[in-house]
């Protein structure tokens, strides 16, 4: 090792040390549509931010839209932005790219870069969407995976062999709270699929013309505060994800008190049970369960303990200070292993 290279460990060294690596999160731009995934990321990188690590969110282009427009300005104010496109990006052995699961491309383009790198997979059904085929992570130098929740561990160690699995629980935002008011005649309803809310209502009014004066309210789209605005009102929530990686609009409604009937997804998050909420397992038996709740909200005869173990399901999911703390846990071991990495680098050339 010459001198320039043992300058640049004991840089490296001094930088992680002190928190002064760079922690890159790369987002999606989703034009300003609200989405959970990219919620997480902020609330990470925020977490992060506030305990005085160096965490930037990063972008593919210069005309990233952002996010102030459904989530609290803080996490675009606070944080530093940077973009991809067309700049020289400044990436050293002692910084950490996040990626998302989604863009296996991107791995790609940067395997050769010096950093630690992660993949955040909120989405295990993405997994393999922009993979070729015999691709895995390792194949990109990305050892190590964060995810969102138990299941999805297990699922991600059955397909990609030698990637070391984290689990960070995401957190329900404080701007979801009960209503102090009786809620009006409206029904939530969020779906991943625009086509299967519009068939649901149709149908719904169908079979069941004597409830058209119940109204359905499509939670897509809308802002963070709307969102849990338009919940406030809500008697009972609908939720149609099949492919759902972890589920937070059930959890949102959970803490707002909202009941929930939704179709079980093809991999049950660990906080889903018989007893905080009303899952079926079939699309078209939706609407004949809604009607049933209906008839026993008018005769105030849905039972007590499902509120209870609604309350008892989202307050383990409600800890903010709780999730900062796991954030930093998680990545003070990724810095701390990092940095006996490079130590025990260091150790090996003065002994020479």
């Amino acid at each position: 090792m010459n001198t320039e290279n043992l300058e640049k460990l004991e840089k490296s060294i001094e930088n992680l040390k002190n928190k002064n690596s760079r922690i890159y999160f790369f987002v999606q731009d989703t034009k300003g549509n609200a989405r959970a995934s990219v919620r997480l990321i902020y609330q990470m990188a925020h977490s992060l931010k506030t305990k005085g690590y160096n965490a930037i969110i990063l972008h593919e282009k210069s005309d990233y839209f952002g996010v102030s427009s459904w989530l609290d300005e803080k996490f675009m104010n606070d944080l530093e932005h940077k973009y991809v496109e067309g700049t020289n990006l400044e990436i050293s052995p002692e910084d950490f790219i996040v990626i998302p699961e989604i863009y296996g491309f991107l791995m790609d383009q940067i395997t050769k870069l010096p950093c630690g790198k992660i993949v955040l997979c909120q989405a295990y059904d993405h997994i393999f969407e922009t993979l070729q085929p015999g691709e895995t992570w390792p194949t990109f130098g990305f050892y190590k995976c964060i995810t969102t929740s138990e299941k999805q561990k297990d699922y991600i160690e059955s397909v990609m062999r030698n990637v070391s699995v984290d689990v960070v629980n995401p957190v329900i935002s404080e701007v979801f709270e009960k209503n102090q008011f009786p809620p009006k005649t409206v029904i939530s309803i969020h779906t991943r699929e625009q086509r299967d809310t519009v068939n649901l209502i149709k149908t719904f009014y169908t079979k069941f013309p004597q409830y058209r004066w119940i109204t359905f309210r499509d939670m897509r789209g809308l802002s963070e505060v709307e969102f849990a605005n338009g919940m406030k009102d809500s008697f009972l929530s609908v939720w149609i994800d099949e492919r759902s990686g972890f589920g937070t609009y059930p959890l949102e409604s959970m803490k707002m008190n909202v009941p929930v009937i939704g179709l079980a997804p093809n991999l049950v998050p660990e906080w889903m049970t018989e007893d905080n909420g009303i899952w079926i397992n079939n699309f078209n038996g939706i609407v004949e369960v809604v009607a049933d709740f209906i008839q026993n909200w008018l005769e105030d005869n849905i039972s007590p303990e499902l509120f209870v173990e609604m309350e008892k399901t989202a307050s383990t999911y409600s800890d903010y200070e709780k999730f900062e703390s796991n954030v930093e846990e998680l990545f003070s071991t990724y810095i701390s292993t990092r940095l006996e990495s490079f130590e025990e680098q260091l150790n090996k050339f003065q002994t020479i």
